[in-house]
């Protein structure tokens, strides 16, 4: 496949409404469908957001969660990648599914915890990167935190991702943080960037949205606003590899010495 049809879905997460946070994805999984989308990414933790207080008792509604983005995919052809909380003894995961047209092509769990929220006290870190195998070609996924780890990005990069999806909730006053590692992912990785925050207030927290979509050069194809929405923009895989030929970075690397 040449040309991928991507999409973001940004949303207020609720903490703790399960129910909210799917009946609002199943809508929009809906009308991204009907728009052509074929692979859309979530924000972080979509389903049950940080509810620290009883966050193991709502990962346990993951794998029913999980098999309904699962008939979804089937039902509307799509590739869905979103994370949420997976059990794991006396803490969880924060893993993201990839989902496929009916089946689970991959689950990765967040590498790198963001201690300064106390992340490390609930959750436990995974500890290998995910290139998924799809329908639309290999997909690498890495969750907000991890974007400001580059080797992680260019793993998946040197092992043939054409694009990397990235669930997020990255909050104010970080915006240009956010805005300029996206690019710089995809400008020194060669490659697509579907990015997808969550917006609005939750908790003590204000969250920006501004889900973007950026290609191989680092353009931004698509950015939101604040407010709940979906965006959209076309993957060309084509153009990516006469990018890469024109300036070829991957041949020029010179690992043994750095």
């Amino acid at each position: 496949m040449n040309t991928i049809q991507a999409a973001a879905i940004q949303f207020n997460v609720r903490p703790g409404d399960v129910d909210a946070n799917l009946a609002y994805i199943r809508s929009a999984l809906r009308r991204v469908a009907a728009q052509g989308a074929n692979l859309v990414v979530l924000p972080e933790m979509w389903s049950s957001g940080f509810a620290y207080k009883n966050l193991n008792e709502l990962a346990l509604r993951t794998a029913g969660i999980a098999e309904e983005l699962l008939e979804l995919s089937r039902e509307l052809k799509l590739v869905i990648v979103g994370s949420m909380p997976e059990p794991h003894g006396a803490k969880v995961f924060n893993t993201a599914y990839v989902v496929d047209n009916g089946r689970l092509a991959g689950a990765y769990r967040k590498l790198h915890l963001f201690s300064l929220l106390g992340e490390d006290r609930a959750f436990d870190s995974g500890d290998a990167w995910l290139l998924a195998e799809t329908s639309l070609g290999k997909v690498g996924v890495i969750i907000c935190y991890d974007l400001r780890f580059p080797e992680l990005s260019r793993r998946l990069a040197l092992e043939g991702a054409g694009a990397i999806c990235v669930p997020a909730q990255w909050p104010k006053p970080r915006q240009e943080h956010w805005r300029t590692l996206l690019r710089a992912r995809a400008i020194e990785n060669q490659l697509y960037v579907v990015a997808c925050n969550a917006c609005g207030t939750i908790g003590k927290l204000d969250f920006f949205g501004m889900s973007m979509i950026i290609d191989p050069k680092g353009e931004v194809l698509s950015e939101a606003g604040e407010s709940e929405c979906e965006i959209g923009a076309a993957l060309d895989l084509q153009a990516m590899a006469d990018w890469r030929a024109q300036i070829p970075c991957f041949n020029d690397r010179r690992p043994e010495l750095y």
